[in-house]
């Protein structure tokens, strides 16, 4: 990455000391910028940063902590529901309660552990949030691995997986329980580039604070529940 980023920069003085006519006066003889925003009215540094960013592979950041990778390169999903879609009955307090089937891939290679967090941003109602509703933390889930099955228990989860607490005090999965209206329920995993040592049974805002500045690469999948659907 630090050689790709190089190569970038060079590209960037290459086409901004070019695109610079010899004839072209200066503001300030010190001033590059001065003299591209007199000359060419700004335009020509915008197009070198949408060159540099196309050259780069489109390396940009897709949200706070990511270390460069790009959002979109991960995926999770569910053959339960689709991204948006309603979930069904079975995985919801209205149901069995039990966790739907999950798979992701895109992984990237030098990611060392996994951490999924479940959550709902509606509550209590979507109308009027007032807090985030933690559903299920899962932290240290290898990095090898595919998914998960769907009513997993504890027992059956990969080996050295921590699990954290959610919002009802206890660890495992809990499914949606919305009082009033439709709410969506994120389904958020981290590639993260370390193992998470030493938190026991945390709460999600603990597991966010210790993958602060080791994450690669984040997906996420969207469903929503209104009770009596």
């Amino acid at each position: 990455m630090r050689t790709h980023t190089s190569l970038l920069l060079r590209l960037g003085d290459f086409l901004i000391f070019n695109t610079i006519p010899p004839f072209m006066p200066a503001r300030s003889e010190n001033s590059i910028n001065g003299r591209i925003r007199h000359y060419w009215g700004g335009s020509t540094l915008s197009v070198v940063i949408m060159i540099l960013v196309v050259a780069g592979g489109l390396i940009l950041p897709g949200g706070p902590g990511l270390k460069g990778e790009t959002q979109m390169a991960m995926k999770i999903e569910s053959e339960a529901f689709q991204d948006g879609e309603a979930i069904p009955r079975p995985f919801t307090c209205e149901g069995q309660d039990e966790s739907p089937p999950l798979a992701w891939s895109g992984v990237p290679a030098d990611a060392r552990s996994l951490v999924l967090i479940v959550d709902d941003p509606d509550a209590p109602d979507p109308k009027a949030p007032k807090m985030t509703w933690v559903h299920w933390v899962l932290f240290n889930l290898p990095a090898e691995d595919a998914g998960l099955a769907q009513s997993v228990a504890a027992r059956d989860l990969p080996a050295g997986t921590g699990e954290g607490l959610n919002d009802w005090q206890r660890t495992g999965y809990g499914g949606p329980c919305p009082p009033i209206g439709r709410h969506r329920y994120f389904h958020k995993l981290y590639a993260l580039d370390t193992r998470l040592e030493g938190l026991g049974h945390p709460t999600k805002a603990q597991v966010e604070a210790a993958m602060q500045g080791h994450i690669l690469a984040r997906a996420e999948l969207v469903g929503t529940y209104a009770k009596g659907q």
